[in-house]
């Protein structure tokens, strides 16, 4: 399994290029800005991108969505419960001079959904609370799982947006993550990754 981590700045977010060893088939998760650097390293890393996953709508990771599916001509997929507020654009990305209004999306995912990418499969575990349809992507034989803006590093994602709910998010934490196995590696949208083990133990929230 091919996994390369992306800090984008100016939000500081992570964006995922994940890939098949065997076929070079690759996703891309949460391209928030700096499509440039991020197809840069795709072109590095030798894949095919199938797909663009957006765990969430929020402009932090979708800022480089258009540019990104321009040169890829891979499928966008994000939940259902956020394909609107994607379609709607957000204007504070105008403010950023590079603005480009994202695409429509090309799949609308659910909870339980796969995502195929050669021998690797992501299932889709609908988790809001910091968005209405906002997701977490777990590779069940290589014990991994993307989290977005749901779980991070000894804290949670905000729920003071717009759709957000405190008590929704901490439920979906207990019910879609903290039953996996300790030593699953938590791949977070913002700051370093840790594993389910450590957040059990450990997140002041939980």
């Amino acid at each position: 399994m091919i996994i390369r981590k992306l800090e984008l700045n100016p939000f500081g977010s992570n964006c995922y290029i994940v890939g098949s060893e065997p076929t070079r088939e690759g996703m891309i998760i949460d391209p928030g800005m700096l499509a440039e650097e991020i197809l840069k390293h795709v072109e590095s890393l030798g894949l095919k991108i199938k797909v663009i996953v957006l765990t969430h709508a929020h402009m932090d990771h979708t800022g480089a969505l258009a540019e990104v599916k321009e040169a890829t001509d891979a499928e966008v997929a994000i939940h259902a419960d956020d394909a609107p507020l994607l379609r709607g654009g957000n204007p504070m990305m105008r403010m950023l001079g590079s603005f480009k209004k994202p695409p429509t999306p090309d799949r609308l995912l659910k909870d339980g959904d796969v995502i195929d990418i050669g021998d690797l499969h992501f299932h889709v575990l609908h988790t809001p609370g910091h968005s209405p349809g906002g997701i977490c992507l777990l590779e069940k034989e290589n014990e991994i799982v993307f989290t977005g803006d749901t779980l991070f590093q000894f804290s949670i994602g905000r729920t003071d947006f717009p759709g957000g709910s405190h008590e929704g998010l901490i439920q979906n934490i207990k019910d879609k993550l903290m039953v996996l196995p300790d030593n699953t590696t938590v791949c977070p949208g913002h700051g370093p990754d840790t594993t389910i083990g450590v957040e059990r133990r450990v997140n002041p929230f939980l």
